[in-house]
């Protein structure tokens, strides 16, 4: 009725409120029953009057109580105050519902009724602007003081309950709707105004503020300077007011998660953890933080104690004292709450966590990371370590129960069991507790424990189905406050799904990827299904209007509030490796699309997203999470290249699409993905090997991005289409032109060498055209600082080697690793036919004298072996000297490929032709000789390609027997392990380098120092039949070899033996003196192998040669000189023959063998001059070899105890 009245004109609302002095009460009982009261659904007009009604009162009540009028009269003032009143009662009347928390349907109906009246654009248009902020300005400062029952203390304990989830929908409607016609600084700076004049409802104020921040954001930066400036008030003024306003402020934010505010860790540490802080000023400052901190430890929940005592404030020395006191209290306090110190973590998080992860799962997250980080870096960490010996409690209680959980263990040994193996040898476990771990284990191995981590109630994961339902629909009719409020709601969901959150609380968040492991819980793998489809739901639906920059930023908001929860991510970064990796047949278009998209978020967010450590470690570092997931792309078939060339095209038309300028771009393209489009295109589409990849001087580029989104978009297109026209897009090809964008040379043969050839794309003859593209058009010519070779071929070959053993080491690493063969029918065979072609072409560049007196194609060879094996050789351990010997045979295996005659340089010098064997010499000397086995022996393959190549360059010279003479005879000199390989080898090799002589000289016999070798043989033949030849000229060395091949192959006839020694007595000749030590010196050598790598054979036989020599020259010093290799003789160059490592060992050799005999051959050695130094020298080095751990372990016991026994045995002998 008064509606009507007043809509007609008959009677005015406003005269009824000045001349009724009941209106009040039945004025405000009557709009309380409309609110409260709800017509049938059909009727719609009843709704819109009803509404109608309601917005004109509130007009009229509005315009009348809070006009502003200069001198008004009485009965303004008395009209003002009575509409004031009305409004207020009406709005206590809602927050007394909110504060009840009456569940009555009609009661919440008619609160959330009258919220809707506080809209600007219901009753602003009866009520001016300024009329109407300073009502919604009381209604707020009203709101804000309601019932200030709550005092400090109970809001600091009571705070976690009061974030933007947990709080009431109608009070949060309530502040969006006052929130609307002021901006955030204004409402900051009202806010800060009623906490200094009033006293105010603390749940209240926090839930406005969270509200803020979830609606609003651009809210964060103006609330870290309101704290700013709350901070510089408290501590210039010491005002206590002022410094728990901001505490409580600051950790309200942070409880709202990272993807709103920064979490109360990183503000604390970013206030009050440096010497520049607000309390670093004087220590009266800081006596003021630390009793402030030390107030509030009472109230405090256990998680902000924790942040206080992993990240102290700032104190200077001298005042350490202070700090030690709050320290003492806090961790007081933590033991009243059951959560002492000895109970946190070792890596726990400890920011503004809503709740606090019990010990025992915080336990079990701790296992997990160390557990990763032992499989990852192969040592104990140090966190473990120091909590075994500081944090002895917890370690003993928490820690080690959580990692001896009984399970069935599995037959091949993993990280955990290797983790609790080295803690079992570093002692750190007891031995009843480990004994009881493996017995318990026993037990349950018929059973199957899988641990799940499932709520067992479905109730969160049908609100979770719900909620995101919800979400959809807003992304298409929404605004973004009410996105960031749903997503806000999402995330408390999923923090009752996924508890806790295992962060490191120093550095970034490192989450483990195991990619064999199996997935999650059901439940988790579930949530996670729901998150991704939806995710793909709602970028379909988005993107049928608009194209990624017209839409809302609901994607980046969708995927930030998943980073707060790092199981939550964990589990996600599982199921899309798993999805991407393994099911990747199983994803259509949509979801694609949709998986690109995310990836690209993913990527945007790197610098507040986690790090990914890859288990079994790929990669040795943690990379970025959408690095890590890229590597789950494999591009070894034609299936797989694809499906990655699908995903990738999808994601970087998205990233160019979402931006509009390059510098905006770059930090939404994921250049892992980019990357893998610069290598796939051109390989699957040949007509894109045409463009020329600068975007400056191609005319051929397309600039418009809308072409591009409907191309990936349109179901008709195919993916080459696009990718074609995203290839042709000026924007695509200005990335290339940055450096992280640029596909470098040898990633590109890294992919390459990963491609099947059986299962490739491209078929032999296609593959080796591109493959020459690649090589000779696009990388050759390309400039060093672009990842090319800048027109060097010598650059070009060096990549092509590097990355051939590159491929072949991670095999062998793999393979020892897995125990898998490794990898077969790749493309090696096809990058080793280029690299014959362009080291062919590079000698042929070589011989023409276009390179000038440069260096030949060998001497480069060399060097890339140098560089090799100085960047491996980082210090003296064994596992060096294993990696060592690894590269070695690699680089071995590649040698054999190319031809050999490239080994041998030919010198031009005043017209004539010679050759030079020094870098040969040296690559021997310095590399080869590391890698024999048996020691001092090449393998019979590559031995035989140095002769090759030697005979093979001698046809350059005008003299080619002269110059296999000369070469020879310094290779016997310099080079004595090339020498006696040779023999070792000669039976075989003679033939074939006999028939290669003939075919490149036209000659029936050798050249003649290689013909010595055959003499030498026979005379060493006859000596073991008991004829008597006449001595070669050869050196003392190749004869001594010569003997040492023929008796060993003979299995020494001992009395053949005897008898030609007593032909080849010391004393008869120097020259016989010299070849036995030097046959003394290979029988050694033969024993110490013996004795390292014992066979039941030839220890004994090796032994009794070693007995029949040591008795012939046990009279002459010569024999000690064998052991002496830092003294100049001439049998200095038997150092030259093994390793150093073997050189070093050879005083256990010395000893060893003297211990084996007779007292009458010791009593001689006795005599012989400088026996008794050697003697010594020996026992001195080998055990410095012993103290040091140098030695390898023998695999006898006997052996063991001869170590440290014979030495002192022999001395006292």
């Amino acid at each position: 009725m008064v509606y009507y009245l007043h809509s007609y004109n008959i009677l005015n609302l406003k005269y009824i409120l000045e001349s009724d002095e009941e209106v009040r009460s039945w004025l405000v009982s009557q709009l309380r029953l409309l609110c409260g009261w709800r017509p049938p659904q059909e009727e719609e007009e009843t709704k819109q009057l009803q509404q109608k009604v309601l917005s004109s009162v509130v007009g009229v009540l509005v315009g009348a109580g809070f006009e502003l009028r200069r001198d008004p009269a009485a009965a303004d003032r008395r009209l003002s105050l009575l509409c004031c009143s009305i409004l207020d009662d009406l709005l206590f009347w809602v927050l007394d519902i909110v504060d009840e928390s009456l569940t009555l349907e009609s009661a919440e109906a008619g609160a959330e009724l009258w919220i809707q009246i506080f809209d600007a654009s219901l009753c602003g248009v009866s009520v001016p602007a300024d009329c109407l902020q300073r009502f919604f300005k009381h209604s707020l400062t009203q709101t804000l003081t309601y019932k200030p029952r709550l005092k400090v203390s109970d809001a600091i304990t009571l705070q976690n309950e009061w974030t933007f989830a947990k709080a009431s929908r109608l009070l949060t409607s309530l502040f969006r709707q006052l929130a609307v016609v002021f901006s955030v600084e204004q409402l900051l700076r009202h806010l800060q105004q009623v906490l200094e004049t009033h006293e105010v409802n603390w749940k209240h104020v926090l839930c406005f503020l969270s509200t803020l921040l979830v609606y609003y954001h651009c809210a964060q930066p103006s609330l870290k300077e309101l704290l700013s400036r709350l901070l510089n008030s408290a501590f210039e003024g010491y005002d206590l007011e002022n410094l728990i306003t901001a505490f409580l402020l600051a950790r309200q934010g942070g409880l709202e998660g990272p993807g709103i505010f920064p979490s109360y860790s990183d503000w604390f540490k970013m206030s009050f953890g440096g010497g520049s802080s607000y309390h670093a000023s004087s220590k009266k400052s800081l006596v003021f933080l630390l009793k402030f901190l030390s107030d509030l430890v009472p109230f405090e929940p256990p998680q902000y104690l924790k942040v206080h005592i992993l990240h102290p404030p700032y104190v200077p020395v001298k005042h350490r004292s202070l700090l030690m006191e709050y320290v003492s209290l806090a961790k007081t306090r933590l033991a009243d709450l059951k959560e002492s110190v000895e109970d946190m973590g070792l890596y726990e998080d400890v920011s503004a966590a809503g709740t606090s992860v019990q010990p025992q799962c915080q336990a079990a997250q701790d296992v997990d990371k160390a557990v990763s980080l032992f499989e990852s870096t192969g040592r104990i960490s140090a966190t473990v370590m120091e909590a075994s010996i500081f944090r002895r409690p917890y370690f003993l209680t928490r820690f080690l129960p959580a990692l001896l959980t009984p399970r069935v263990l599995p037959v091949k040994v993993d990280a955990r069991m290797s983790f609790i193996e080295a803690l079992k040898k570093a002692d750190k476990i007891p031995a009843a507790q480990y004994s009881s771990y493996m017995e318990s284990c026993q037990k349950q191995r018929q059973q199957n424990m899988n641990a799940t981590c499932s709520d067992g109630n479905d109730d969160p994961l049908e609100v979770l189905k719900v909620q995101l339902q919800e979400f959809a629909e807003l992304v298409v009719d929404g605004n973004d406050g009410d996105m960031s409020a749903q997503l806000s709601r999402i995330s408390h969901t999923l923090s009752v799904i996924f508890p806790g959150r295992p962060d490191d609380p120093i550095g970034q968040k490192v989450i483990s990827l195991h990619t064999d492991a199996p997935p999650s819980s059901e439940l988790h793998v579930k949530v996670v299904n729901m998150i991704l489809r939806n995710f793909c739901q709602c970028l379909l639906n988005s993107s049928k209007s608009n194209p990624p920059n017209k839409q809302s930023p609901w994607a980046s908001r969708f995927v930030s509030a998943l980073l707060g929860n790092t199981q939550l991510l964990s589990s996600l970064i599982h199921r899309l490796w798993d999805l991407l990796h393994n099911q990747w047949l199983s994803l259509n278009a949509a979801h694609i699309l949709g998986l690109a998209a995310f990836l690209v978020h993913l990527y945007s967010l790197v610098s507040r997203g986690p790090l990914v450590q890859l288990v079994p470690p790929i990669r040795l570092e943690p990379v970025p999470a959408e690095e890590a997931l890229s590597l789950a792309l494999s591009c070894s078939t034609h299936a797989n290249m694809l499906f990655c060339a699908r995903l990738c095209v999808a994601a970087v038309c998205y990233g160019i699409c979402r931006e509009d300028s390059l510098p905006q771009q770059q930090d939404c393209i994921p250049h892992s993905l980019y990357k893998k489009l610069l290598y796939l295109i051109p390989r699957l589409l040949p007509e894109a090997r045409g463009i020329v990849a600068d975007a400056e001087l191609s005319e051929q580029l397309e600039e418009k991005q809308t072409g591009l989104w409907s191309s990936i978009t349109d179901s008709n297109n195919t993916w080459r289409k696009t990718a074609w026209h995203l290839w042709r897009n000026a924007a695509f090809q200005q990335l290339g032109q940055i450096p992280q964008y640029q596909l470098l040379f040898s990633e590109w043969l890294a992919n390459e060498l990963r491609v099947l050839r059986s299962e490739d794309a491209l078929p032999d003859a296609e593959r080796q055209e591109y493959q020459q593209w690649a090589c000779m058009e696009l990388y050759l010519t390309r400039p060093e600082k672009q990842g090319g070779c800048g027109g060097d071929m010598k650059n070009l070959c060096s990549h092509l080697l590097n990355a051939i053993m590159d491929q072949q080491l991670s095999w062998q690493s793999l393979e020892a690793q897995q125990h898998r063969v490794p990898g077969r029918g790749t493309c090696l065979p096809d990058i080793l036919s280029r690299l014959q072609e362009l080291v062919y072409e590079m000698d042929m560049m070589e011989r023409s004298g276009s390179r000038g007196s440069r260096a030949g194609v060998g001497d480069f060879l060399f060097e890339v072996l140098f560089q090799r094996c100085s960047s491996t050789v980082t210090s003296q351990s064994i596992s060096t000297d294993v990696s060592l010997q690894r590269l070695l045979h690699t680089w071995n295996r590649v040698l054999l490929a190319l031809p050999a005659v490239l080994l041998i340089k030919v010198n031009t010098d005043g017209g004539g032709t010679t050759l030079s064997c020094n870098r040969l010499i040296e690559h021997i000397n310095q590399h080869q000789r590391k890698a024999c086995s048996p020691a001092g022996v090449l393998s019979c393959k590559i031995t035989a390609h140095f002769l090759r190549g030697l005979l093979g360059a001698s046809v350059r010279c005008g003299q080619p027997r002269y110059e296999v003479n000369k070469a020879w005879s310094q290779i016997s000199v310099q080079c004595p392990v090339l020498l006696i390989s040779t023999v070792h080898w000669w039976q075989r090799l003679r033939p074939v380098l006999l028939s290669l002589w003939r075919r490149l000289c036209d000659e029936q016999t050798l050249p003649e120092q290689l013909q010595l070798l055959t003499e030498c043989q026979h005379w060493a033949c006859s000596l073991e039949k008991g004829q008597l030849l006449q001595m070669p000229p050869a050196a003392a060395l190749l004869l001594a070899a010569s003997l040492h091949r023929v008796w060993r192959g003979c299995e020494a006839n001992k009395p053949s033996f005897k008898a030609a020694l007593n032909f080849l007595r010391p004393d008869r000749d120097s020259k016989y003196r010299q070849v036995l030590v030097f046959l003394l010196f290979l029988c050694v050598n033969d024993h110490l192998t013996t004795l390292l790598y014992p066979q039941e054979r030839s220890y004994e036989e090796g032994r009794a040669l070693c007995t029949e020599l040591l008795a012939v020259l046990m009279d002459s010093p010569d024999w000690l000189l064998i052991f002496k290799s830092s003294e100049q003789s001439i049998y200095q160059s038997v150092t030259m023959v093994t390793s150093d490592d073997f050189t070093k060992l050879m005083p256990w050799a010395f000893c060893s063998l003297l211990l084996l005999q007779s007292a009458e051959l010791l009593q001689r050695a006795v005599r012989c001059p400088g026996f008794l130094h050697t003697a010594i020298v020996c026992y001195l080095s080998m055990l410095q070899l012993f103290l040091e751990g140098n030695t390898q372990s023998p695999d006898t016991e006997s052996s063991k105890k001869q170590l440290v026994a014979e030495p002192s045995h022999i001395l006292g002998r």
